[in-house]
């Protein structure tokens, strides 16, 4: 029997393998259009934890036009700071989907981070006016940053407020935004000035089982967009029920997590991201209208991305081949 070796990719290689932003949201909606037609099977995530607002999940998934098969086992721990280790920490496994063989392992640290910024703009794309330029971020930490990435790729932004609960945190934030874009970033005093006024809002802090719904009716513009990253954690229900449409990724996902306890005061669902991306359902029909998106972070999105660096990486001989 030949000798099968599957490809390690440290998180340096992976993020040394060169994939921009937007090849990650253009495949992102080739995934998202396949979730739309019913082509790819993913279920619910199961999650196991060891303690409060924290998880471990496994999620696979198979996207048969992107020839994409595997598993992301990562997990989200918010006290992790306390240690000097990230917020979410795992591995993507890829697999070969003629013959189930594992061809790579590798950090998820960065796909994470791209995809879920990623899936923000795809959404964004059907959801939010074009013209948007003020964009609200509130909880500067990794996703507070690619989720800006990501809207700069298909967005004239101009100008950021920057929300967080540590004003170190949001400082060091604007410095870096200001210096990395060129962008015009003001901390915000406080987290209404981080929405109110924004085309595009972007709520990106702990996900937590009880939401501190820190944001209140009549703080969203009408005509705004906005994407919960971290659930509905700083959502009030008054606020939720000022939207006009109410989007998630997966309608089984959020499903599921209703189950568990999250998700207790949310709208109505108007509809998927797939079903915007297919026609299955119109996005945005009017400048005034209010527009959520509630991206969970799919297994899709994990390996839409994970074959694009895996590739990358076989075509620059990067990373370390091990026998399986």
């Amino acid at each position: 029997m030949a000798e099968h070796k599957l490809l390690y990719l440290s998180r340096a290689d992976v993020e040394a393998v060169g994939v921009s932003m937007r090849e990650v949201i253009e495949t992102l909606e080739v995934a998202f259009r396949e979730h739309g037609l019913g082509h790819v099977e993913m279920p619910p995530k199961p999650a196991v934890s060891s303690r409060p607002d924290a998880f471990i999940h496994a999620m696979p998934a198979w996207i048969p036009a992107l020839h994409a098969l595997g598993l992301k086992w990562v997990s989200a721990y918010p006290e992790n700071h306390k240690y000097n280790l990230p917020y979410i920490s795992g591995l993507v496994i890829l697999n070969d989907d003629e013959t189930g063989m594992p061809l790579a392992v590798m950090d998820c640290t960065w796909i994470t981070r791209m995809r879920t910024g990623a899936a923000t703009a795809v959404a964004a794309r059907y959801l939010a006016r074009p013209e948007s330029e003020t964009v609200g971020i509130l909880g500067c930490g990794v996703q507070g940053r690619s989720n800006l990435e990501a809207l700069k790729a298909l967005f004239p932004v101009k100008r950021v407020m920057a929300y967080d609960k540590s004003p170190e945190n949001a400082e060091r934030y604007a410095v870096e935004v200001r210096e990395r874009w060129g962008l015009d970033v003001t901390v915000a005093r406080g987290p209404r000035q981080a929405v109110t006024g924004c085309d595009m809002v972007v709520t990106a802090g702990p996900i937590l089982l009880t939401p501190h719904a820190t944001i209140q009716a009549g703080w969203l513009d009408e005509g705004a967009f906005a994407s919960m990253v971290d659930f509905d954690s700083y959502w009030s229900r008054a606020a939720l029920k000022e939207v006009d449409k109410f989007v998630t990724d997966d309608v089984p996902q959020i499903e599921h997590y209703r189950t568990l306890g999250y998700f207790q005061d949310i709208p109505p669902i108007y509809g998927t991201v797939g079903e915007l991306v297919t026609g299955q359902k119109p996005g945005r029909q009017s400048p005034k209208e209010r527009t959520i998106t509630c991206n969970l972070g799919l297994a899709l999105d994990d390996m839409a991305t994970a074959p694009i660096v895996y590739r990358r990486a076989v075509e620059r001989e990067m990373g370390t081949w091990l026998p399986l």
